[in-house]
């Protein structure tokens, strides 16, 4: 008997309806993820000198672009699963399944390439930089993932090898990713918990840093994907879901290498390109400026009735709006 482990929750949890509509409980995950997300890096923006605002911009390009890499890697990782011999390629179900982005399916490496994608558009858009938006992204990009891997223990998946270990997860024998010839009620690895709890420490660790040195000109997403990786690597390689291997090795674990690679670059780029303070978040030319305030030269006094009220100074000077 088990005494002493995470349970699956029931299936009824999966979804729940609202008149006609389904709602997957790992969509609102994903939801709650982006709300999050935007919060920090908006409040991380402003801070730095960014627009009020301004991360709503970036958020209606990058977000749809995220979602669409995020089952484009999975699709194209797992071909056939979607597009196998019992899939043709003339069914329209078929198609259908492989855009069904609600049943559960998106990679994280494949958002990140997506939503990359989306925030150079953004940037081009509001002449934030690209990496300076990336920096305040960072942490709050951890803390999204964080909370879209709860959706994976609402769908009952991407759990890793069995173990003996107090926490493991239960997985019902019925699961179709159960594997074949273990007994009924063996526990196996939280994957999703192991990256959960590795991502807030990821995001706290950075804000930490930045607390003592702002990570800008890239550094912060450079601190992002060397953290991301090496976690990645890890957690990966204890995973028993089905994927695309090259060289002995899971796609994603070579993904989780490159991105190590990518950011150790990045902030060797950086420190040697940009020594200095970043002092703006803005391009050349791009800068926004607060609206200067309205300043008048009257004085309460000029407001009261007296015999030389009709000789009041009339002109008003405001400061003239900044450029945007």
């Amino acid at each position: 008997m088990i005494t002493a482990s995470i349970p699956s929750p029931p299936a009824s949890w999966e979804s729940f309806t609202i008149g006609i509509f389904t709602i997957h409980s790992y969509a609102l995950c994903i939801l709650a993820g982006i709300i999050v997300a935007v919060i920090v890096t908006s409040r991380r923006l402003t801070q730095r000198g960014g627009q009020p605002g301004v991360v709503v911009d970036f958020a209606i390009c990058a977000v749809p672009l995220a979602l669409v890499g995020a089952r484009a890697w999975h699709v194209l990782t797992h071909v056939g699963d979607y597009f196998g011999p019992d899939h043709p390629l003339t069914d329209g179900a078929t198609w259908l399944n492989a855009i069904a982005i609600w049943n559960g399916g998106n990679a994280i490496f494949g958002s990140i390439l997506g939503g990359a994608v989306g925030v150079w558009i953004a940037s081009r858009w509001t002449g934030v930089r690209f990496l300076s938006f990336a920096d305040a992204l960072a942490p709050g990009m951890l803390l999204a993932q964080a909370i879209g891997r709860i959706g994976n223990w609402f769908n009952t998946e991407l759990y890793g090898l069995p173990t003996t270990l107090p926490w493991g997860l239960q997985v019902p024998s019925t699961n179709a990713a159960f594997p074949a010839g273990l007994a009924p009620g063996t526990l196996f690895h939280p994957t999703f918990l192991y990256e959960l709890i590795w991502n807030t420490a990821g995001a706290v660790l950075i804000l930490l840093i930045d607390r003592r040195a702002e990570q800008r000109w890239g550094r912060g997403l450079g601190l992002y994907l060397i953290w991301y990786g090496i976690g990645r690597s890890v957690f990966e390689a204890i995973r028993i879901d089905p994927t695309t291997v090259y060289l002995g090795l899971r796609v994603n674990i070579w993904a989780a290498f490159l991105s190590i690679l990518l950011g150790l670059a990045i902030i060797v780029w950086s420190r040697r390109r940009h020594p200095g303070v970043e002092t703006t978040p803005y391009r050349p030319g791009r800068h926004w400026v607060p609206d200067a305030p309205v300043v008048s030269r009257y004085a309460a006094g000029d407001f009261e009735d007296g015999p030389d009220a009709d000789q009041a100074e009339a002109p008003v000077t405001s400061g003239a709006p900044a450029s945007r």
